[in-house]
């Protein structure tokens, strides 16, 4: 990050779609990008993937916290540690821990509408699994803005932020990095993106571990309020936070 204040990082609309202009391929991620993470539907996923770490591994809760934790820092996600760690299947995994209530997410079709105007493809590749995404994204109310949606099946299960997740789903999508944009609530998955030539947008949350790496040259864009930031990039008048 430059250092200078989030008001002096500030660029007029015309700057920000001059920066995407060339984007053909709009990545984003799912899980507290496309609803917020005020919601807090990520907790009820925490504390499943901590119950079935406890019941499967038979371990104290506090110590399946923990390990939950330590395994989505090392690996990437908790699945790929236990994966790679005690050789877990990951189907029940991810099947259990999305069978989450949702009841407290509004649908946005705001948000919708913003993402249906941008030019070119629009994307979900998320961590989770393609069923959960499927599900959040009909929700919402917005399934209709999006041309495909990639999950952690997709990448042979490895995680965001490896560099070989991103190449085996982007071959998959046939998406020219260096024509894309990706967005993304978790700042270390924008590292290889950015290496890869295309255009980074950071959605901000409170989650310690998401904002890790947040003040790198990796982070192009910020967008408090994705639907408001996304809006002038399809036509239309706001200003964007640029680094």
């Amino acid at each position: 990050m430059s250092g200078k204040s989030d008001e002096a990082r500030s660029h007029e609309a015309s700057g920000a779609r001059d920066a995407f202009a060339h984007v053909r391929d709009w990545v984003f991620d799912l899980d507290n990008t496309l609803y917020s993470a005020r919601h807090r539907l990520f907790d009820q996923i925490d504390q499943r993937m901590t119950a079935f770490i406890a019941e499967t591994l038979s371990l104290e809760v506090e110590a399946a916290n923990t390990l939950r934790a330590v395994y989505w820092r090392e690996h990437g996600t908790t699945l790929n540690g236990l994966m790679r760690e005690h050789g877990m299947k990951p189907a029940r995994f991810l099947d259990y821990v999305h069978d989450i209530d949702l009841s407290a997410v509004p649908e946005d079709p705001a948000l919708g509408a913003a993402i249906e105007r941008l030019p070119g493809r629009k994307i979900v590749y998320t961590n989770g699994s393609r069923g959960h995404a499927a599900r959040i994204l009909a929700h919402l109310g917005i399934e209709a803005a999006f041309d495909a949606v990639f999950g952690i099946e997709d990448s042979a299960y490895e995680p965001k932020p490896r560099r070989a997740a991103y190449d085996r789903v982007f071959s998959l999508a046939a998406v020219e990095p260096r024509r894309a944009a990706m967005v993304e609530d978790t700042a270390r998955n924008l590292e290889a993106p950015h290496e890869m030539g295309m255009v980074t947008v950071w959605t901000p949350t409170e989650c310690g571990l998401a904002r890790d790496g947040a003040d790198g040259a990796h982070v192009h864009f910020i967008a408090e309020d994705l639907a408001a930031f996304l809006r002038p990039l399809g036509g239309g008048g706001a200003s964007a936070n640029r680094r």
